[in-house]
C-alpha cells in the first residue's frame, strides 16, 4: 500500500478510533526504538510471519531518516542458507536485552513456546509491543498493545499499514530540559521581525 492509498484510508477512517489508536501505537514504537538507538526485533507466529510489515518499516526508516525503525525480522524456520535478512531465528529472542524493542504481530494468541521466549525477553529488559491479539497472555504482558478484533472493520494487514506509515511520520523533536537563553532570544527575534498579520 503506497502513501496515497494510506492517505485515502485515513480519510475513510476519519472519526473512528483507529487513526488515534494506530498513531499512538506507532508513536510508542518509534519512541522506544529512537530513544534506544535502534534494536527493533519483529516476530510473528509460525503461521503468520510479518515480513510485509518488516518491508514497510524498512521503507519508512529510509524515507523518514529514522534508521532505528528498520527491524530485524525474527523467523521460526530460518535457515543459515537463507539471505542474511531472512536468516535470523528464534534464538535471537533469547539474546534480547534492555534497550531493544520486541514487536510481536499475530492474528491470535501465539503458541506457548513463543510466549515463553517473549516473556523471557521482557524479563531481560526488552520493551514488548503486541499487535493483533485481543485477549491472552501476550497483550497482558506487553508494555503497549494494539488489539485487532476478528470481524472488525479493519484486518490485521491494514492496521499494519497504518502503523508503519504513522511510525515513519516526522514529528517535531520533543523539547528536552528548560529553554536556554539563546532559544528564548531567538524566539523573541522571530516575533519582532515577523511581518504583521494580514487582515482581510
Amino acid at each position: 500500500m503506497d502513501a496515497v492509498r494510506v492517505a485515502l484510508l485515513r480519510e475513510v477512517l476519519a472519526g473512528t478510533e483507529w487513526l488515534g489508536a494506530t498513531r499512538h501505537f506507532a508513536g510508542t514504537l518509534r519512541g522506544s526504538v529512537v530513544s534506544h538507538g535502534g534494536g527493533l526485533l519483529l516476530v510473528g507466529t509460525r503461521e503468520y510471519e510479518p515480513w510485509h510489515l518488516a518491508a514497510h518499516l524498512v521503507d519508512e526508516a529510509a524515507w523518514s531518516g529514522t534508521p532505528e525503525l528498520a527491524p530485524t525480522l525474527v523467523r521460526h524456520d530460518a535457515r543459515p542458507s537463507d539471505p542474511a535478512h531472512l536468516a535470523v531465528g528464534l534464538g535471537r529472542l533469547e539474546a534480547a536485552r534492555r534497550g531493544e524493542t520486541l514487536l510481536v504481530v499475530a492474528p491470535g494468541e501465539p503458541a506457548a513456546p513463543l510466549l515463553e521466549r517473549v516473556s523471557d525477553a521482557r524479563r531481560a529488559g526488552a520493551t514488548l509491543l503486541s499487535l493483533g491479539p485481543v485477549d491472552g497472555e501476550l497483550p497482558a504482558m506487553a508494555h503497549e498493545a494494539l488489539p485487532v478484533p476478528d470481524g472488525c472493520e479493519l484486518d490485521l494487514d491494514t492496521v499494519q499499514h497504518l502503523v508503519s506509515a504513522a511510525a515513519g511520520e516526522n514529528a517535531l523533536p520533543a523539547r528536552r530540559g528548560p529553554r536556554r537563553f539563546r532559544d528564548r532570544l531567538s524566539r523573541l527575534a522571530d516575533l519582532l521581525t515577523a511581518p504583521p498579520p494580514t487582515r482581510w
